[in-house]
């Protein structure tokens, strides 16, 4: 490996049964290698040029940014948060469980236990901060109580804090080993960390080991006061996330319970495991074992298990836990993986995909395949996420195959730049560094505000959220500053810990400290198991990158493309080139019902087309119909994304969201608020967008003739909603010469974080008379306007369909510097990247689908889409290689023809994710699809793919 790749020489040979010390986390390729196959070559010219090396000052100009950056997050939690567990940057104060509306799951990771700080500590020292960390954890041990009466989830407690206070501990005591700081330390951080173990303890009290997913610090599980225990089920890295730091807790207080429990919880799980395919589910019961989700993929549900899994082998040197990864990683390769996508499937039919999308939080898997050894599927995989980036600021929550928005929301999550620090460490690719460039200058641009870095509520609009969870301090700070720092700029050697999966730091001399538990699990057999699978010796850098310095070059060059100039049509597996002379079966979006050629493809596969007397068309499946059951196969997937497709469509009837940029002193366009859209008025989409200062009508409720209408010309008038139509509201301040309108919500502490994004219906009149912009604004974020309006008397906002760049919105004022410099391209930006963005796209033909699919019985015909089941024998259905008999998807006749868009991509990313609210100045006529029911007469592998087709209807990460 090269210097810059920070590896040790990597010709060693391992010990297959001696401890593992050598390998630091920072991603020192002396780990395991395994060989396979690469399911997809795209055939593109490949470049030649590679990055230009970066300049020992400019890395360490990136670096100050990044020091600058942490102080502006970290400086505003303590000064306008603390002791609360998170920062509301838009309202700039703390968030405090039970004080804010409920956000559900997302709040169990708070527990009034000051979290940001302690999740926190060690990146104040990877920071170079040891003052400011001395101070930190002075406060922890001052202020921090871990036993109120809040319910908690096992695992971010775990992670967050558990980690947080164990990673504080370790960089504590290598401070003082030192001899300049925490010379008063002695232990407190790890005390802490012991009270708390023993308090997660109690959560292992199932007939499994698996633990319960919510405890109460104070009453523990099961008792009255407690308010929880009652669970059966826990998401599968729930319960496998806790070997890291309960092991190192046990290694660093001697108390070996810890490191029992939760070896006991990933015996369980690998036990469980499908046999065939070697693959997990995402969700388990706790007392039974059963899965109770049976899709599978390296995201959410399941990523940190196998991070964990290799990881413990590092720190703890049991070779069980590299047998474990191997065989998983060799199912992953082999099933999910389909370069550059890693797309879920089902445990018990892995060559069936689960869903056709994707989840943000698969984007630490290149970090990991990094560790492993596995450089070329992770150079591909981070280059296609990378390119997502490219095309939306921010990786989304969730995106599919073909790259559209399918959740539009961005926590900060920092799992992409964790992968990025790993690759260039691997490989000394300047390209990373070019990378991790452009994530600085996104999240200055369009996170940053005045009171720290808020999250995006939607990457479409640049609308923000009143978030910043603590992770982003924990991870994205660090593994930037990483990212540039060299050697010498870090106070330790950085490859004597390794990350856990919050990126907090654990010694690896660990491994031979307190070492009471047996290295060789006695409960799991792995007789089945061929040793040819891996290799116990290091990769050899020749054999990574074969002398080729353009390797990492040649790779990411064909996938330059794959996302913006190109439109993707789904990915070939190799089981299917190799059939049919290696024609792709045939793709819902595809489909035309005037194509002969599409209908004899149907036959084949079982599929009947049926036209109804009403006019509209019903697609009928009969697996036993089906020419073999690799047809019937291909067949269930094609109903599957009729299904999908036709879900999608409902939700694009749907008006977009809108954004509301506050843009005079002292918000300069950092705040950005989520607005509902009106169904009347200027089309905000299709017209420039409208700037104004805003002002209040009166009357508040704009009911009647304004009083002051020389208030509110030819400004944006504020509006309460209620006692009147939308329409009329937006008549009277039209005619009193208002350029546009806010209608806020009159129901205090409403929430566009909480509360499904509304949208304004006419008055059932003709509303053409209507020609200015009107957006809603719920509460919380109608409060932020009338707050700036109160402190700074005159606010000019921005009305558009998606935020604007602000370079562009402030060229010639007046700003500040700092404002200035966290825009480079205030000077030579002449237009919004929203027009950029929306050229030099392909063409794409794309199925028009109608606007309502509801599921039905086959009785009742009136709705269009059906599983059920025709009488069938029993030798039938076995013949049909275990599918089901029958399943209908209807539409109308009108739908099934396609559209050729010329010179570019159907874009759906501005299509709504989330249903409007239905009350008495709200579209009556919008409503939710149903969701598929299963049918319990069908055969059991039957209803294991009912099932994880009713979980992709919930869309739950």
């Amino acid at each position: 490996m090269s210097e810059a790749g920070g590896g040790r020489g990597c010709g060693c040979r391992v010990p297959q049964r001696a401890p593992w010390s050598l390998v630091a986390a920072t991603a020192s390729l002396c780990l395991v290698n395994t060989e396979h196959t690469v399911f997809i070559k795209m055939a593109t010219s490949v470049c030649t040029a590679r990055a230009a090396p970066m300049s020992r000052e400019e890395k360490q100009k990136l670096g100050n940014q990044v020091l600058e950056m942490f102080d502006h997050a970290y400086g505003n939690y303590m000064e306008h948060a603390y002791p609360a567990d998170e920062l509301m940057p838009l309202t700039c104060r703390g968030r405090v469980r039970g004080q804010e509306p409920s956000r559900g799951d997302v709040d169990d990771a708070l527990g009034k236990f000051s979290l940001t700080l302690i999740d926190s500590l060690d990146t104040l020292v990877v920071l170079n901060k040891t003052k400011e960390f001395e101070d930190a954890v002075r406060k922890v041990l001052r202020d921090v109580h871990l036993d109120n009466d809040v319910v908690v989830s096992v695992f971010e407690t775990n992670i967050r804090v558990l980690g947080g206070l164990l990673g504080g501990h370790s960089l504590a005591i290598m401070l003082k080993e030192k001899g300049e700081y925490m010379q008063w330390y002695n232990d407190e951080l790890l005390q802490m960390a012991k009270q708390l173990g023993y308090k997660l303890l109690p959560a292992f009290n199932t007939t499994s080991g698996l633990p319960y997913p919510r405890i109460n610090l104070k009453f523990g599980i099961r008792k009255p006061e407690a308010r929880t225990g009652t669970e059966t089920d826990t998401c599968t890295a729930c319960a496998g996330t806790l070997i890291l730091e309960f092991a190192a807790l046990s290694r660093f207080t001697g108390a070996t319970v810890f490191e029992e429990y939760a070896r006991k919880a990933l015996d369980f799980l690998w036990e469980k495991r499908q046999r065939s395919s070697n693959l997990v589910g995402v969700t388990i019961n706790i007392h039974t074992g059963d899965w109770v989700r049976k899709d599978s993929g390296v995201g959410a549900g399941i990523d940190s298990y196998y991070e964990y899994l290799l990881k413990a082998y590092v720190l703890l040197g049991d070779d069980s836990f590299l047998e474990r990864f191997n065989t998983h990683y060799d199912a992953i390769m082999r099933y999910i993986s389909q370069p550059p996508l890693l797309l879920d499937v089902h445990i018990h039919k892995p060559m069936l995909n689960a869903r056709t999308w994707m989840d943000s939080l698969l984007a630490f898997f290149p970090g990991l395949q990094v560790l492993k050894g596995d450089i070329r599927p992770a150079i591909e995989t981070h280059e296609m996420l990378y390119q997502v980036i490219k095309k939306h600021n921010f990786l989304p929550e969730a995106f599919t195959t073909d790259f559209r928005v399918h959740w539009a929301q961005h926590p900060l999550r920092p799992e992409f730049a964790e992968s990025t620090y790993f690759l260039y460490k691997a490989t000394g690719d300047p390209y990373y560094l070019e990378v991790g460039k452009t994530l600085i200058e996104n999240l200055n641009k369009y996170a940053r505000v005045p009171c720290g870095f808020a999250a995006m509520k939607d990457v479409r609009t640049g609308s923000h959220e009143d978030r910043m969870d603590s992770f982003f301090l924990a991870e994205m700070f660090k593994y930037l500053y990483l990212l540039f720092a060299d050697k010498e700029d870090i106070i330790f050697d950085i490859e004597d810990y390794i990350f856990t999966t919050e990126a907090h730091l654990l010694p690896l001399w660990l491994s031979t400290t307190n070492r009471s538990i047996s290295k060789k699990n006695t409960t799991s057999e792995y007789t089945e198991l061929d040793d040819s699978n891996f290799d116990w010796t290091c990769p050899n850098t020749q054999i990574l990158f074969p002398n080729d310095p353009l390797y990492a070059q040649s790779i990411r060059e064909p996938l330059k493309n794959v996302v913006d100039k190109s439109c993707p049509r789904g990915i070939i597996r190799v089981e299917e080139s190799f059939r049919s002379g290696a024609k792709p079966p045939l793709r819902a979006r595809d489909f035309m019902a005037t194509n002969p050629e599409h209908l004899e493809i149907l036959k084949k596969m079982g599929v009947s087309l049926i036209h109804l007397k009403d006019g509209r068309v019903q697609l009928v499946q009969h697996a036993i119909q089906a020419a073999s059951s690799i047809d019937a196969e291909d067949g269930l997937r094609f109903m599957q994304e009729m299904i999908e497709l036709s879900s999608q469509q409902q939700k694009e009837q749907q008006l977009p969201p809108r954004a509301v940029q506050i843009i005079s002193h002292p918000f300069f366009g950092r705040v950005v608020l989520t607005a509902g859209p009106a169904q009347f008025g200027l089309d905000l989409s299709k017209h420039k967008e409208t700037r104004g200062f805003v002002a209040s009508s009166k009357p508040y409720n704009g009911c009647s003739e304004l009083t002051n209408p020389e208030a509110v010309m030819g400004k944006i008038a504020l509006l309460q909603r209620g006692q009147c139509m939308f329409a009329e509201k937006a008549r009277n301040i039209q005619n009193a010469g208002a350029i546009g309108g806010i209608v806020i919500d009159d129901n205090e502490g409403s929430s566009s974080d909480t509360a499904p994004l509304f949208q304004m219906a006419g008055d059932g009149k003709d509303t053409d008379d209507i020609k200015i912009p009107m957006l809603f604004l719920f509460s919380k974020e109608g409060s932020i306007i009338l707050d700036a309006i109160r402190e700074h008397e005159e606010v000019e906002v921005l009305l558009s369909d998606k935020a604007r760049d602000r370079a562009a919105i402030l060229k010639g004022k007046m700003i500040p510097s700092y404002i200035i410099n966290s825009n480079p391209e205030l000077e030579n930006e002449d237009q919004p990247s929203s027009e950029k963005d929306s050229q030099n796209q392909s063409t794409e033909q794309v199925l028009s689908l109608p606007p309502t699919v509801d599921l039905v019985d086959q009785e009742t015909p009136e709705n269009p889409l059906d599983y059920h089941s025709e009488s069938s024998s029993p030798a039938d259905i076995e013949e049909a290689a275990g599918f089901a008999p029958s399943e209908q998807i209807s539409s109308s006749t009108e739908s099934l023809e396609t559209t050729s868009l010329d010179g570019e991509c159907t874009d759906l990313d501005n299509q709504l994710q989330e249903q409007s609210e239905t009350e008495e100045d709200s579209n009556p006529n919008v409503s939710w699809g149903k969701k598929v029911q299963p049918i319990d007469s069908i055969l059991a592998d039957w209803n294991e793919d009912i099932e994880a087709f009713e979980m992709m209807e919930k869309d739950e990460l």
